[in-house]
Protein backbone atom coordinates (compact mmCIF):
# COMPACT_ATOMS: atom_id res chain seq x y z
CA UNK A 1 0.00 0.00 0.00
CA UNK A 2 2.86 2.38 0.76
CA UNK A 3 4.42 1.74 -2.66
CA UNK A 4 1.11 2.38 -4.37
CA UNK A 5 0.46 5.53 -2.31
CA UNK A 6 3.91 6.87 -3.18
CA UNK A 7 3.29 6.17 -6.88
CA UNK A 8 -0.05 7.99 -6.91
CA UNK A 9 1.35 10.92 -4.93
CA UNK A 10 4.32 11.21 -7.29
CA UNK A 11 2.09 11.23 -10.37
CA UNK A 12 -0.33 13.63 -8.71
CA UNK A 13 2.46 16.14 -8.16
CA UNK A 14 3.81 15.86 -11.71
CA UNK A 15 0.53 15.69 -13.65
CA UNK A 16 -0.17 19.48 -13.62
CA UNK A 17 3.15 20.02 -15.42
CA UNK A 18 1.93 18.30 -18.57
CA UNK A 19 3.41 15.21 -20.19
CA UNK A 20 6.68 16.59 -21.50
CA UNK A 21 7.72 18.66 -18.49
CA UNK A 22 6.62 15.94 -16.08
CA UNK A 23 8.68 13.42 -18.05
CA UNK A 24 11.77 15.63 -17.86
CA UNK A 25 11.40 15.93 -14.08
CA UNK A 26 10.86 12.18 -13.72
CA UNK A 27 13.92 11.50 -15.84
CA UNK A 28 16.07 13.73 -13.63
CA UNK A 29 14.81 11.96 -10.52
CA UNK A 30 15.42 8.52 -12.07
CA UNK A 31 19.06 9.44 -12.67
CA UNK A 32 19.57 9.22 -8.91
CA UNK A 33 19.07 5.48 -9.38
CA UNK A 34 22.29 5.51 -11.38
CA UNK A 35 24.15 7.84 -9.04
CA UNK A 36 24.38 8.09 -6.07
CA UNK A 37 22.09 5.13 -5.33
CA UNK A 38 23.77 2.84 -7.87
CA UNK A 39 20.76 0.57 -8.43
CA UNK A 40 22.02 -2.15 -10.83
CA UNK A 41 24.55 0.35 -12.13
CA UNK A 42 27.25 -2.26 -12.68
CA UNK A 43 24.92 -4.49 -14.69
CA UNK A 44 23.82 -1.62 -16.94
CA UNK A 45 27.36 -0.43 -17.58
CA UNK A 46 28.57 -3.96 -18.41
CA UNK A 47 25.71 -4.46 -20.89
CA UNK A 48 26.32 -1.13 -22.62
CA UNK A 49 30.06 -1.77 -22.83
CA UNK A 50 29.47 -5.26 -24.25
CA UNK A 51 27.03 -3.97 -26.88
CA UNK A 52 29.28 -1.07 -27.89
CA UNK A 53 32.92 -2.13 -27.38
CA UNK A 54 34.05 1.03 -29.20
CA UNK A 55 32.64 3.23 -26.40
CA UNK A 56 35.17 4.69 -24.00
CA UNK A 57 34.31 4.56 -20.25
CA UNK A 58 32.92 8.11 -20.25
CA UNK A 59 30.53 7.31 -23.11
CA UNK A 60 29.44 4.09 -21.41
CA UNK A 61 28.58 6.04 -18.27
CA UNK A 62 26.70 8.70 -20.24
CA UNK A 63 24.59 6.14 -22.13
CA UNK A 64 23.90 4.20 -18.93
CA UNK A 65 22.83 7.39 -17.15
CA UNK A 66 20.49 8.25 -20.04
CA UNK A 67 18.95 4.77 -19.80
CA UNK A 68 17.88 5.54 -16.23
CA UNK A 69 16.55 8.89 -17.42
CA UNK A 70 14.48 7.17 -20.10
CA UNK A 71 13.02 4.68 -17.61
CA UNK A 72 11.81 7.53 -15.43
CA UNK A 73 10.21 9.25 -18.40
CA UNK A 74 8.45 6.06 -19.54
CA UNK A 75 6.95 5.53 -16.09
CA UNK A 76 5.35 8.98 -16.14
CA UNK A 77 4.53 9.68 -19.80
CA UNK A 78 2.03 6.88 -20.29
CA UNK A 79 0.26 7.48 -16.97
CA UNK A 80 -0.25 11.20 -17.63
CA UNK A 81 -0.99 10.84 -21.35
CA UNK A 82 -3.69 8.27 -20.56
CA UNK A 83 -5.71 11.06 -18.93
CA UNK A 84 -5.69 13.17 -22.09
CA UNK A 85 -7.44 10.78 -24.47
CA UNK A 86 -6.44 9.83 -28.04
CA UNK A 87 -5.87 13.44 -29.08
CA UNK A 88 -3.39 13.93 -26.26
CA UNK A 89 -1.47 10.80 -27.21
CA UNK A 90 -1.29 11.74 -30.89
CA UNK A 91 -0.08 15.20 -29.92
CA UNK A 92 3.08 13.58 -28.55
CA UNK A 93 3.84 12.06 -31.95
CA UNK A 94 4.64 13.28 -35.40
CA UNK A 95 2.52 10.97 -37.53
CA UNK A 96 4.51 8.55 -39.61
CA UNK A 97 4.21 9.04 -43.38
CA UNK A 98 4.73 5.29 -43.58
CA UNK A 99 1.53 4.55 -41.67
CA UNK A 100 0.36 2.88 -44.88
CA UNK A 101 2.40 -0.17 -43.94
CA UNK A 102 0.09 -0.71 -40.95
CA UNK A 103 -2.97 -0.15 -43.12
CA UNK A 104 -1.74 -2.72 -45.62
CA UNK A 105 -1.27 -5.25 -42.84
CA UNK A 106 -4.74 -4.56 -41.45
CA UNK A 107 -6.28 -4.77 -44.92
CA UNK A 108 -5.46 -8.47 -45.02
CA UNK A 109 -8.30 -8.92 -42.54
CA UNK A 110 -6.56 -11.48 -40.32
CA UNK A 111 -5.36 -9.26 -37.49
CA UNK A 112 -1.79 -8.10 -36.99
CA UNK A 113 1.00 -9.12 -34.62
CA UNK A 114 2.63 -5.87 -33.48
CA UNK A 115 6.08 -6.57 -32.05
CA UNK A 116 8.15 -4.13 -30.01
CA UNK A 117 10.94 -4.12 -27.47
CA UNK A 118 11.73 -2.27 -24.25
CA UNK A 119 13.14 0.70 -26.10
CA UNK A 120 11.97 4.30 -26.14
CA UNK A 121 8.44 4.35 -24.70
CA UNK A 122 7.01 0.90 -25.30
CA UNK A 123 3.78 1.78 -23.47
CA UNK A 124 3.03 4.59 -25.90
CA UNK A 125 3.63 2.31 -28.88
CA UNK A 126 0.32 0.63 -28.14
CA UNK A 127 -1.28 3.91 -27.17
CA UNK A 128 -0.30 5.45 -30.49
CA UNK A 129 -1.86 2.55 -32.40
CA UNK A 130 -5.08 2.90 -30.43
CA UNK A 131 -5.10 6.68 -30.90
CA UNK A 132 -4.95 6.11 -34.65
CA UNK A 133 -7.95 3.81 -34.52
CA UNK A 134 -6.21 0.44 -34.26
CA UNK A 135 -7.36 -1.27 -31.05
CA UNK A 136 -4.73 -3.72 -29.89
CA UNK A 137 -4.55 -6.36 -27.18
CA UNK A 138 -1.48 -5.75 -25.02
CA UNK A 139 0.09 -8.71 -23.26
CA UNK A 140 1.21 -7.62 -19.79
CA UNK A 141 3.04 -9.46 -17.06
CA UNK A 142 1.37 -9.35 -13.66
CA UNK A 143 3.07 -7.27 -10.96
CA UNK A 144 3.77 -8.44 -7.42
CA UNK A 145 1.91 -5.42 -6.01
CA UNK A 146 -1.79 -5.96 -6.87
CA UNK A 147 -2.66 -2.28 -6.37
CA UNK A 148 0.05 -1.15 -8.78
CA UNK A 149 -0.93 -3.93 -11.18
CA UNK A 150 -4.52 -2.68 -11.32
CA UNK A 151 -3.32 0.90 -11.71
CA UNK A 152 -1.12 0.16 -14.72
CA UNK A 153 -3.83 -2.01 -16.22
CA UNK A 154 -6.24 0.94 -16.01
CA UNK A 155 -3.57 3.20 -17.52
CA UNK A 156 -3.18 0.92 -20.55
CA UNK A 157 -6.93 0.62 -20.94
CA UNK A 158 -7.28 4.41 -20.82
CA UNK A 159 -4.68 4.55 -23.58
CA UNK A 160 -7.05 2.43 -25.64
CA UNK A 161 -5.36 -0.96 -25.25
CA UNK A 162 -7.11 -4.16 -24.26
CA UNK A 163 -5.00 -5.84 -21.62
CA UNK A 164 -4.48 -9.57 -21.27
CA UNK A 165 -2.10 -11.03 -18.70
CA UNK A 166 0.67 -13.24 -19.99
CA UNK A 167 -0.86 -16.28 -18.26
CA UNK A 168 -3.95 -15.83 -20.45
CA UNK A 169 -2.05 -15.40 -23.70
CA UNK A 170 -2.07 -19.05 -24.81
CA UNK A 171 -5.85 -19.04 -24.75
CA UNK A 172 -6.70 -15.47 -25.74
CA UNK A 173 -4.17 -14.64 -28.48
CA UNK A 174 -5.40 -17.30 -30.94
CA UNK A 175 -8.96 -16.19 -30.25
CA UNK A 176 -8.06 -12.56 -30.97
CA UNK A 177 -6.45 -13.50 -34.29
CA UNK A 178 -9.45 -15.64 -35.25
CA UNK A 179 -11.57 -12.53 -34.69
CA UNK A 180 -9.20 -10.52 -36.94
CA UNK A 181 -7.99 -8.47 -33.95
CA UNK A 182 -4.46 -7.24 -33.33
CA UNK A 183 -2.10 -8.21 -30.51
CA UNK A 184 1.00 -6.44 -29.21
CA UNK A 185 4.06 -8.37 -28.04
CA UNK A 186 7.14 -7.17 -26.20
CA UNK A 187 9.61 -9.73 -27.49
CA UNK A 188 12.98 -8.73 -26.13
CA UNK A 189 12.77 -10.01 -22.58
CA UNK A 190 12.57 -13.66 -21.59
CA UNK A 191 11.73 -14.91 -18.10
CA UNK A 192 12.12 -18.24 -16.36
CA UNK A 193 9.70 -20.79 -17.77
CA UNK A 194 8.93 -18.79 -20.93
CA UNK A 195 9.52 -20.63 -24.21
CA UNK A 196 12.55 -18.91 -25.71
CA UNK A 197 15.40 -19.25 -28.16
CA UNK A 198 18.87 -17.75 -28.20
CA UNK A 199 19.44 -15.34 -31.08
CA UNK A 200 22.46 -13.17 -31.94
CA UNK A 201 22.34 -9.71 -30.39
CA UNK A 202 25.38 -7.45 -30.74
CA UNK A 203 27.52 -10.54 -31.26
CA UNK A 204 26.24 -12.41 -28.20
CA UNK A 205 23.47 -15.00 -27.83
CA UNK A 206 20.41 -13.40 -26.21
CA UNK A 207 17.45 -15.32 -24.82
CA UNK A 208 14.39 -14.19 -26.78
CA UNK A 209 10.76 -15.33 -26.24
CA UNK A 210 9.23 -17.22 -29.17
CA UNK A 211 5.60 -16.28 -28.48
CA UNK A 212 5.18 -13.65 -31.20
CA UNK A 213 6.70 -15.93 -33.83
CA UNK A 214 4.64 -18.96 -32.80
CA UNK A 215 1.31 -17.15 -32.65
CA UNK A 216 1.85 -15.11 -35.82
CA UNK A 217 2.88 -18.03 -37.99
CA UNK A 218 0.29 -20.46 -36.64
CA UNK A 219 -2.44 -17.87 -37.25
CA UNK A 220 -0.85 -16.74 -40.54
CA UNK A 221 -1.07 -13.06 -39.63
CA UNK A 222 1.25 -10.25 -40.79
CA UNK A 223 3.91 -8.95 -38.43
CA UNK A 224 4.66 -5.26 -37.95
CA UNK A 225 7.63 -4.20 -35.85
CA UNK A 226 6.91 -0.86 -34.20
CA UNK A 227 8.79 1.30 -31.73
CA UNK A 228 8.22 4.73 -30.20
CA UNK A 229 11.56 6.48 -29.69
CA UNK A 230 12.06 9.89 -28.14
CA UNK A 231 14.20 12.60 -29.65
CA UNK A 232 16.36 15.05 -27.71
CA UNK A 233 13.57 17.66 -27.59
CA UNK A 234 11.17 15.20 -25.94
CA UNK A 235 8.97 14.65 -28.99
CA UNK A 236 8.30 11.21 -30.41
CA UNK A 237 8.88 11.91 -34.05
CA UNK A 238 10.49 10.81 -37.29
CA UNK A 239 9.98 7.44 -38.91
CA UNK A 240 11.78 4.72 -40.79
CA UNK A 241 10.50 1.49 -42.16
CA UNK A 242 11.75 -1.34 -44.27
CA UNK A 243 10.13 -4.40 -45.80
CA UNK A 244 12.06 -7.60 -45.71
CA UNK A 245 11.12 -10.86 -47.35
CA UNK A 246 11.71 -13.63 -44.83
CA UNK A 247 11.35 -17.37 -45.18
CA UNK A 248 9.05 -19.78 -43.39
CA UNK A 249 9.68 -23.48 -43.24
CA UNK A 250 7.09 -25.73 -44.89
CA UNK A 251 7.25 -27.86 -41.73
CA UNK A 252 6.91 -26.02 -38.41
CA UNK A 253 8.80 -22.72 -38.89
CA UNK A 254 12.07 -21.06 -38.16
CA UNK A 255 11.15 -19.59 -34.80
CA UNK A 256 14.25 -17.46 -34.63
CA UNK A 257 13.51 -15.27 -37.61
CA UNK A 258 11.11 -12.80 -36.01
CA UNK A 259 13.36 -12.64 -32.97
CA UNK A 260 16.37 -11.93 -35.18
CA UNK A 261 14.61 -9.07 -36.93
CA UNK A 262 13.37 -7.66 -33.63
CA UNK A 263 16.80 -7.80 -32.05
CA UNK A 264 18.40 -6.09 -35.00
CA UNK A 265 15.62 -3.49 -35.07
CA UNK A 266 16.08 -2.67 -31.39
CA UNK A 267 19.82 -2.46 -31.92
CA UNK A 268 19.23 -0.17 -34.90
CA UNK A 269 17.16 2.17 -32.75
CA UNK A 270 19.91 2.43 -30.15
CA UNK A 271 22.46 3.06 -32.86
CA UNK A 272 20.33 5.80 -34.40
CA UNK A 273 19.98 7.57 -31.07
CA UNK A 274 23.75 7.48 -30.67
CA UNK A 275 24.46 8.61 -34.23
CA UNK A 276 21.84 11.37 -34.06
CA UNK A 277 24.31 13.43 -32.03
CA UNK A 278 26.64 13.66 -35.01
CA UNK A 279 26.29 16.41 -37.58
CA UNK A 280 26.47 13.97 -40.48
CA UNK A 281 23.39 12.10 -39.22
CA UNK A 282 21.96 11.53 -42.72
CA UNK A 283 25.11 9.82 -43.94
CA UNK A 284 25.40 7.75 -40.78
CA UNK A 285 21.73 6.79 -40.89
CA UNK A 286 22.09 5.46 -44.43
CA UNK A 287 25.19 3.53 -43.37
CA UNK A 288 23.36 1.93 -40.42
CA UNK A 289 20.37 0.98 -42.59
CA UNK A 290 22.71 -0.77 -45.03
CA UNK A 291 24.49 -2.53 -42.17
CA UNK A 292 21.14 -3.60 -40.69
CA UNK A 293 19.98 -5.13 -43.94
CA UNK A 294 23.25 -7.02 -44.30
CA UNK A 295 22.96 -8.36 -40.75
CA UNK A 296 19.40 -9.57 -41.32
CA UNK A 297 20.42 -11.23 -44.59
CA UNK A 298 23.21 -13.05 -42.78
CA UNK A 299 20.94 -14.09 -39.90
CA UNK A 300 18.09 -15.51 -41.95
CA UNK A 301 18.89 -18.80 -43.68
CA UNK A 302 17.42 -19.63 -47.07
CA UNK A 303 16.31 -23.27 -47.21
CA UNK A 304 15.58 -25.05 -50.47
CA UNK A 305 12.10 -26.00 -49.28
CA UNK A 306 11.22 -22.70 -47.65
CA UNK A 307 8.53 -20.43 -49.01
CA UNK A 308 8.70 -16.62 -48.72
CA UNK A 309 6.48 -14.69 -46.36
CA UNK A 310 6.22 -10.91 -46.38
CA UNK A 311 7.02 -9.39 -43.01
CA UNK A 312 6.55 -5.66 -42.64
CA UNK A 313 8.75 -3.70 -40.30
CA UNK A 314 7.87 -0.20 -39.15
CA UNK A 315 10.04 1.63 -36.67
CA UNK A 316 8.72 4.91 -35.26
CA UNK A 317 11.39 6.87 -33.48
Amino acid sequence: RLEYAALRAFLGILAPLGVRRAARVAGCIARFGYWPLGIRRGVVERQVAAAFPEFDPATVRRVAREAYDNLGRVAVEAAIASRQGPAGVRALFVDSPDWAIVERALAQGRGVAFVAGHLGNWELSGGYLAARGVPVHAIARGMSNPLADRFFRRTREQLGMRVMHDQEAVRKVPRAFRNAESVGFLSDQATVGLASSFVPFFGRPAKTPRGAAVFAIRADVPVVLIQALRQADGRISGQMFFDHSVQRSSRLLNLLQIGDILRMTVGFGILLQHFAEAQDVVHRRAHVVTHLRQCIDSLLGRGAHDRPVRSSCCVIF
